[in-house]
């Protein structure tokens, strides 16, 4: 009886969830879209980059054997994004790491949509600010297609988090998939959603 009123109240929290218009996601379709194509002069609005999609992963490297940490490591992914993380496996073996092919190296969620703006929004808002010492994400961390990797050395910033679940630290990265045309045009998009970059030293 209790299992079941648990299972329902979780269905009806998710179709609320589901729902609703994460705040980012609005802001970009009424909001952002548009001055982006008049600020970079593109000729409509298919041309305008967008956010395709979050990854957030966990590498464990020496820590891979270390049952204790990927427990850690997956329920911060889970806490942090709200889906169950996927576990990674070594493509190819390398000697000198003793890693095997096929060995389990870490962990990813991949958000989209709902969930992927939102976690934006907290990142940004929420969690960068509460780094200790920061001055603002690196410019130069887009790869040439325009993607954005952004690192973390540990999680305790997350307020998801309870201070027994951040006592075994870890880092994680996160990387933003955007479908843009060149890698200005990506870093116009994050500026607009918020994303802190580090301003240039005179």
């Amino acid at each position: 009886m209790v299992e079941s009123k648990t299972k329902n109240a979780t269905m009806k929290h998710a179709s609320k969830t589901a729902g609703s218009s994460a705040r980012l996601k609005a802001l970009y379709r009424n909001q952002y879209a548009p001055e982006l194509q008049k600020e970079l002069k593109l000729v409509n609005a298919h041309q305008v980059p967008k956010l395709d999609k979050i990854v957030v992963n966990i590498g464990l490297g020496r820590a891979k054997d270390d049952k204790k940490m990927f427990e850690t490591a997956a329920n911060t992914l889970q806490k942090i994004t709200g889906q169950k993380p996927l576990e990674t496996y070594a493509k190819k073996s390398i000697a000198s790491f003793k890693l095997r092919e096929g060995n389990k190296i870490g962990l990813k969620v991949t958000l989209r949509d709902e969930r992927m703006y939102e976690f934006l929004d907290r990142l940004v808002n929420i969690v960068l600010p509460r780094l200790r010492d920061f001055h603002g994400v690196s410019k130069k961390a887009f790869d040439t297609s325009g993607n954005y990797s952004l690192g973390l050395t540990e999680q305790s910033a997350f307020p998801e988090l309870t201070f027994e679940e951040t006592t075994t630290s870890h880092g994680l990265q996160v990387v933003f998939v955007i479908k843009s045309a060149a890698v200005e045009q990506s870093r116009a998009l994050l500026a607009k959603f918020g994303m802190p970059f580090e301003k240039e030293r005179k």
